[in-house]
Parts: structure tokens; sequence; C-alpha cells
């Protein structure tokens, strides 16, 4: 059977089924959390959520609580996979540029299907929510979206020869990423209306299982194996897992290193910024003033898709006038236009709106991703990438559990107030890259810089 070099339909369809499920395990914890407060089911009417939104009435504090409740166990259950996530995104991801991409593709997407088999249970026969905490770290241990990513950006790096093209390729994956996200929000919604939190799990866990068919019978290997490579469980085997992303710096010249550390930080930064207000938007928008229902919360998600697509569009026409830097910095302005608007929107038409000023804010992320790609050679590809999976996974986890406690110890008072810190946090990556084009930074320079390395290397 010919198989296929296409890993786009792999992302599309690993992150529609995830960004499916996020809306769905997010509400289902707070029903279940709703639940065990009030003793009764959330219901919804006219669009409008079982909200209280008089502060005097008692039952505002309980919803509150709830809130609370919800923010903390969704932190813990985050923090429970952390420890195995962090080091299976280094080692996978690694482990890609010996024995082949398709495992780094592969294992989170089953532990994905393991994750949704384990919330169906717990949806069907009412299992206490701790069970919960066992799938978490089991999918851990397979990797999880951190290492999916960064498979997919080093199965486009082995494609994408040309340099040039690396802003505009990195850029639609990530609007891929995008759109999926948007078309799984809205279709969350009525999904969950539609069919209940029980059958609504069977969707995801569904594209998940053929997903991993895909990867394994129709998705081609870009890394051939060599006749002398080492196996994994061997002494050696397991030191070439390791050795990529440590003889990247060490074998750097200290432009390049100083270089690659910075626009790490930057990404670093930014996605710290960036994830954790996002993650926070479905409590925002479920409690008052907004009160959201899940369809509404589902349009929201999918008017996102134009922020992706904008993004993709942005990176494609600005790429060819403009240095990366600036994109950047385009970018960013956009994400915090956008999140302070967040922090203040009180009406549905206000919060809906906030998606126009955040039109390009997704272009941060993958011109920086170009940007680092550019600076090191072909055979440095997956370890630049093994170290990126690492650091997102130990960012996107500490992200999740830092901004979750401050919104549990705000929500009372202001519940925009982490929108607003991640505004301020925003300004860090925008003044590190400001910092790259004040001292000369210059893409061209770090291309010849690499041509000289390889030179002196091939040489030798």
């Amino acid at each position: 059977m010919a198989r296929l070099q296409l890993v786009e339909p792999v992302m599309a369809i690993y992150c529609f089924a995830s960004f499916l499920s996020f809306p769905i395990i997010g509400q289902y914890i707070y029903h279940r959390m709703w639940e065990n407060e009030f003793n009764t089911t959330v219901t919804f009417s006219d669009n409008v959520s079982h909200c209280e939104t008089n502060q005097s009435n008692p039952s505002y504090i309980h919803q509150k609580e709830v809130q609370k409740r919800a923010s903390m166990f969704s932190t813990t259950l985050d923090l429970s996979s952390l420890i195995p996530s962090l080091l299976m995104a280094l080692i996978l991801v690694s482990y890609g540029d010996y024995h082949g991409r398709k495992a780094s593709l592969l294992l989170p997407s089953i532990g994905g299907l393991v994750t949704i088999v384990a919330y169906c249970s717990a949806a069907f026969f009412e299992l206490p929510l701790e069970i919960l905490y066992l799938s978490s770290v089991f999918s851990g241990f397979l990797g999880g979206f951190a290492t999916f990513i960064g498979g997919c950006f080093s199965y486009i790096a082995d494609i994408a020869k040309d340099v040039q093209n690396k802003n505009i390729r990195i850029a639609f994956i990530d609007m891929v990423l995008g759109v999926s996200s948007g078309v799984a929000g809205i279709t969350s919604g009525y999904i969950i209306t539609t069919m209940g939190f029980k059958w609504s799990f069977a969707i995801p866990a569904i594209l998940h299982i053929i997903n991993i068919l895909y990867i394994i019978f129709l998705l081609e290997e870009t890394v051939k194996r060599s006749e002398f490579y080492q196996p994994v469980l061997s002494k050696e085997g397991f030191k070439e897992l390791f050795s990529g992303v440590f003889l990247l710096f060490k074998h750097s010249s200290c432009k390049k290193r100083m270089t690659i550390s910075l626009l790490l930080f930057a990404f670093m930064a930014f996605l710290f910024a960036n994830f954790g207000a996002v993650t926070l938007f479905t409590l925002y928008e479920l409690d008052s003033p907004l009160c959201w229902d899940p369809v509404l919360i589902g349009w929201g998600s999918a008017l996102s898709t134009f922020c992706f697509v904008g993004s993709f569009l942005g990176v494609y026409l600005l790429t060819r006038c403009l240095k990366d830097a600036y994109i950047v910095f385009i970018g960013i302005t956009s994400w915090i236009a956008g999140i302070v608007m967040a922090a203040f929107a009180t009406t549905t038409t206000t919060m809906m709106l906030v998606r126009v000023p955040l039109l390009f804010s997704a272009m941060p992320l993958p011109v920086i991703r170009s940007m680092m790609s550019k600076v090191v050679l072909e055979n440095e590809q997956g370890a630049l990438f093994a170290c990126i999976a690492c650091l997102e996974s130990l960012t996107g986890s500490l992200t999740i559990a830092i901004f979750n406690s401050i919104y549990a110890a705000t929500v009372l008072w202001f519940p925009g107030f982490c929108f607003l810190l991640s505004a301020g946090l925003s300004l860090i990556p925008f003044g590190v890259v400001w910092f790259l084009l004040c001292v000369d930074y210059e893409e061209k320079d770090h291309v010849l810089l690499v041509n000289e390395e390889y030179s002196t290397e091939v040489e030798s």
C-alpha cells in the first residue's frame, strides 16, 4: 500500500479531537462540581445558563465556590501528568532524529484515546472524578499534546528544505491547528446540548482511533534508520536519545547559543501569557455576568478560527516585506489589545467582538519557531523541536496551575484580572525580540553562520 507524506491530516484530526474534548471536559467537571454543591443538575434556557448574578444571594457565593473548586481540580489534574509528559516530550521528539517521527505522533494519539475513555467511563458509570488522575498520569507517559506538536513540526522540518518558506509552512500548520480548534469549539456546544456528556465523549474517541490507524498504515516515515543504528533499550541508544539537545548547545558558537536561548525564552514567555489566559475563557464565560451556555461557548471558540486564518494570511503577506521580528511585534500587540478588551467584557456582544483585535494574535509563536529553525542545521531540527516540546510541556502545565490558582483567588473581586496579567506579561517577549533587533540581529547572518559551521564540520 502506497504511503502518504502528509502530516496535515494527522494534525487536523488530532487537534479537532483534542479541542472538541477540552470544552466538554471543562464543562463536565464544572457540572459535576455543581451537582455536588447544589445536588441539582445545571439547566439551560434561552441560551442562558443557570447562573446567579445577584451578589447578595447566597447562591452567588456557592456559584463562585463551584468556580474555585472546578479551577483547582483542573489544576491538580494537569499537574499529575506534568513530570511524565515533560520527560516523554524530550525523549520521544529526540527519538525521531534516529528512529523516525511516527512514534511522537502515534503515542500521544493513544494517550488522547485513553483520556477520553476514562472520562466516558466516569460519565456513564458515575465514577468519582478522582479516577481521572490515573488516566492523566498514564497519558502523560505517552507524551501528550506538546510531544505531538513537536513531532509534527519535526516532520515538517524534514520536508520543508527551503529556508525561505519555513515561515509559511509552520504558520500553515498553526492555521490547521487553529481552524480545527475553531470548528471543534462550535461543534462541542451543539454536541453537549444534543447528546449529553455521556455520548459526547464517544466522538473524540472515534477520531483518535481513525488517527491512530492513519499513522500506522498510511503515513510515510521521513527518517530512515541507518543499518548502524543503536537499539533504544541499549546503553548507547539511551544516550543517543538525550545527546541531541546537549550537542545542539555544546557545539554552537556563542552568538548562536545566545540567539537560540533568547528566542526560546521569548517563545515560552509569550506561550505562558497566551495559553494561561486562553485556558480560562470557558470558566470566565460560564460565570456571571456573561453566563453563557454550551452553544455560546462553542460560537466563541469558533470565532477564534478567524484569528488563526488572519494570522496565517498575515504571515504569508508580511513575510515578503518585513523582518520576522516586526511580524512578532504586530502579533503581540494584537494579543494585548484583545485580551485587555476581554478583561472588561460584560456583555455577550463585547465578548464576541474581542476576537476582532485578536485577529493577528497567533502570529508570534509560529514565526518565533521559524526564527529558531533558521538558526540551526538540518540535522539539528529534531533536537531543536525536542527542546521546544520539553519546555512547551513544562510551560503549559505550569501555566494552567498558576493561572487557575490566580483565577480562583481573584474571581470574587475581579474575574478579568488574569487577562490583564497576561497582557502585562506579553511585554516580556516583546522586549526580548526588540533586544535582538537592537543588537543587529539579522536572519541572513545566522544562515551564513550555520553554513560556515556545517562546512567546518565537513572539513574536519
